[in-house]
């Protein structure tokens, strides 16, 4: 039988893989777009629910990851998730005292810090500016939320079971 240690590194693991998955799933450009940020939603989630196991480091590698995988610019997603995640670590106490749409706020903070740092970091390297469609994920990503949330819970729940 596995460990409870085991069975939430696992699940940890499985989930970070699953949100590289659907980060990089290529989409038609019109919901390209609106993509939810998968990446920085696992990682609040998991920042939230075992600030032992996860921290800014992990935000931080998995950014790198991100960034391997997506073939871009080697360190930017990693610097926005490490923000994301420095963050999330300083909020995470008072997040719980919060009712919904206080915490959807917060998310909205969240990966809108973690999405301005992309933007700064292509603005620094002469990319083009950008519309205000590049919100659209910040967007999506506060809407998809309450469902992240409940099924990172429901997994967790389970790996403890």
């Amino acid at each position: 039988m596995m460990s409870d240690k085991f069975r939430v590194f696992a699940l940890i693991v499985i989930s970070f893989m699953v949100a590289w998955i659907l980060m990089l799933i290529p989409l038609p450009y019109e919901w390209r777009c609106i993509r939810p940020e998968w990446l920085a939603l696992v990682l609040i989630y998991w920042i939230f629910a075992l600030p032992q196991s996860v921290g800014i480091m992990t935000g931080w590698s998995a950014g790198l990851v991100m960034d391997i995988l997506n073939g871009e610019l080697l360190g930017q997603y990693a610097l926005s998730m490490l923000i994301v995640a420095y963050l999330a670590r300083l909020l995470r106490t008072r997040l719980r005292l919060f009712p919904f749409w206080q915490q959807a706020f917060v998310i909205l903070v969240l990966v809108g810090f973690g999405d301005l740092v992309l933007l700064l970091v292509e603005w620094l390297v002469g990319h083009p500016p950008r519309t205000l469609l590049y919100w659209a994920p910040t967007v999506s990503s506060v809407l998809i939320w309450p469902w992240i949330n409940r099924l990172l819970r429901y997994c967790e729940h389970k790996a403890f079971a």
